[in-house]
């Protein structure tokens, strides 16, 4: 790998971000201060028409009248104003999160980020092993999904890698071109991220679908919408015209502001449930919008794009009508809004009437939506990974199976001054790598990077490496082994558990790579060498290919029967100026220095 150009991309990106987080900060600054002159000018229109209704209120229905319609308009502006402001201040402080965050990633610490800790899964075939989801892991180094359906489409995508070489392409094709869209990917996740503790996942939003109408089957509630403004316009204007006193329209207004709390208290009910969770949905239009309105060529991505089609209406026209009636109804949270729209048109009632419409025309359709919604998500969250390992390859895919050739191959997780990159070469089915070493030499390091960049290739992302060439194989790994005490399983029983599933699905005719760190390493020293013998043997019968890491050298001398379907390496230890060193490099050959007794002697343990 190119350390060089990997080091000035680094450089640059942080120039990148650091420019975008000063512009957040000083938008963010000055909408701030509008937004306290905006709330200074509403408290003076009030006041001011407070004043005139007391001095007014002896002058007749028509002076009264104006007072009203010339502070409560201005007043009603105001608001609207006021909470346009605010929203843009949500975004700005949402871009300053975001572009910290990217930052402190540059810097190896990715903890803004969600880690998928609640698939972490033993029983996997590799997830555990391989640091796939939990802190400091693959899925919280990719993660950049702003949706929920996102956020468990590229889990999905890490648990079930693509096996077949045209999807991954397909897929490489989106995530490249979604990389070279940087301002897309950002307005779209910040967008997504407002209000991200309001999200409602896919159960809620069916149980929401599914739900009966409260309001929109009972007549009664259509010829109440529609009385109640009349008569508030009727008083009205006979109170401006002198011919009824004023006092009956306020109090025909406050009977309706009353009446509608006793009638509106169900949907009351319902939308404390609900309301801010359906708020998301708005955010959901604006992510469709913004991906309606950008350009995209690659095929996968057009077709997400016709997904966001209904009945010659796009997702984005209907999301948005829901999006209004929904923040039309949150003007109910505002005390003085809720008197006077209750009062003069019952709106609760009209917006839950308008709301359960929406859902009974494209209710069904929502959930497809929001799915292609999470697919473009992932897609976005891997072409920001793209986009910020730029000195990273993308895998040449081969239908050809066994192949795994990769070079100057490094730990996407690894610190970039710390990472030390090798090779690695598997050419044909059957073939079996041995890797030797000592303690702390980086066996093991060495497997979870093979492992690593092989999830990475699978799910089309581009890899920690020069080059990469590979075949699609379904990956099982055994590194972690534990024992269980609820289910009474010792450490060796669960280790032969986990290589009898590998057997089985070998047996059933499954393609497979296999990653094996230190076989059977739960029983005595005898016992495990047949066994890692016998084990090898099977697997190169069952035309498989893996790698094999072990303390064991006498694995070493299955090239000797296999000359053609096992390779040896090893990990060094140096012992140099009576003090241990490694380089971490992989070597040809099999471990001549193993470092045990040498650290027992250097921590006082006599050795004859």
């Amino acid at each position: 790998m190119n350390q060089t150009t990997g080091k000035t991309n680094h450089m640059d990106l942080q120039k990148y971000y650091q420019e975008k987080l000063d512009k957040a900060f000083e938008r963010s600054n000055r909408t701030k201060k509008k937004i306290l002159h905006i709330s200074l000018l509403r408290i003076l229109i009030f006041i001011i028409g407070f004043i005139a209704l007391c001095y007014g209120y002896d002058q007749g229905g028509a002076i009264i009248g104006g007072i009203l319609l010339g502070t409560f308009i201005p007043f009603l502006l105001l608001v609207k104003l006021h909470n346009r402001l605010f929203h843009q201040k949500d975004w700005y402080e949402t871009s300053i999160r975001h572009y910290q965050a990217e930052l402190a990633s540059l810097g190896n610490d990715h903890s803004a980020f969600d880690g998928g800790k609640e698939w972490i899964e033993a029983s996997h075939p590799f997830s555990l092993d391989l640091d796939v989801f939990g802190e400091h892991s693959l899925f919280q180094f990719l993660n950049r999904t702003c949706t929920p359906f996102g956020k468990e489409t590229l889990s999905r995508w890490l648990r079930q890698p693509l096996d077949k070489k045209e999807a991954i392409e397909t897929r490489q094709q989106a995530i490249k071109e979604l990389s070279k869209y940087p301002d897309f990917r950002e307005t779209f996740r910040i967008t997504g991220c407002l209000y991200k503790n309001n999200e409602m996942g896919m159960k809620e939003l069916q149980e929401w679908i599914a739900s009966s109408p409260v309001f929109l089957h009972k007549k009664s509630n259509q010829w109440i919408c529609w009385a109640v403004p009349c008569i508030n316009i009727i008083l009205f204007i006979l109170g401006m015209l002198d011919i009824l006193p004023m006092k009956w329209f306020g109090l025909a207004f406050f009977s309706f502001v009353i009446f509608s709390n006793k009638v509106c208290r169900q949907a009351a009910s319902l939308q404390d449930h609900f309301d801010k969770k359906l708020e998301k949905l708005s955010t959901y239009a604006k992510l469709i919008q913004l991906a309606d309105n950008q350009t995209m060529e690659c095929s996968q991505l057009v077709l997400l794009k016709q997904h966001f089609q209904c009945n010659e209406k796009i997702a984005t026209e209907a999301l948005q009508q829901l999006a209004k009636e929904l923040d039309r109804l949150a003007l109910r949270n505002n005390q003085i809004l809720y008197i006077l729209l209750e009062g003069s048109m019952f709106w609760q009632l009209r917006q839950m009437l308008r709301i359960e419409r929406w859902k009974e025309e494209y209710g069904t359709h929502l959930l497809q939506w929001l799915e292609a919604l999470g697919q473009l998500d992932a897609l976005s969250a891997l072409g920001t990974f793209a986009f910020n390992h730029e000195g990273y390859a993308y895998p040449i895919i081969t239908d050809h199976p066994f192949v795994f050739h990769a070079k100057d191959m490094g730990h996407p997780l690894m610190p970039r001054e710390q990472c030390v990159v090798n090779n690695a070469e598997i050419p044909q089915r059957p073939y079996f790598l041995i890797i030797t070493g000592a303690n702390m030499a980086g066996k093991s390091t060495y497997l979870r990077t093979i492992g690593c960049n092989y999830i990475l290739a699978c799910i089309g992302a581009p890899v920690c490496c020069s080059s990469l060439e590979i075949y699609p194989a379904h990956l099982m790994t055994s590194l972690r082994t534990s024992d269980s005490l609820a289910n009474n399983e010792s450490y060796f029983f669960a280790e032969l558990k986990r290589l009898q599933q590998i057997l089985d699905r070998l047996k059933s005719g499954e393609e497979m790579f296999i990653i094996l760190d230190e076989i059977l390493k739960g029983t005595n020293s005898m016992d495990k060498q047949k066994g890692s013998l016998a084990l090898v043997k099977q697997l190169l019968q069952l035309k498989t290919n893996g790698i094999i890491a072990t303390h064991d050298l006498l694995l070493g001398d299955l090239k000797q029967h296999f000359p053609d379907e096992i390779s040896n390496y090893c990990f060094e230890a140096d012992i140099q100026n009576n003090e241990l060193t490694f380089s971490y490099q992989l070597r040809e050959g099999v471990a001549q220095n193993m470092n045990a007794c040498f650290l027992m002697q250097k921590m006082g343990i006599v050795i004859d």
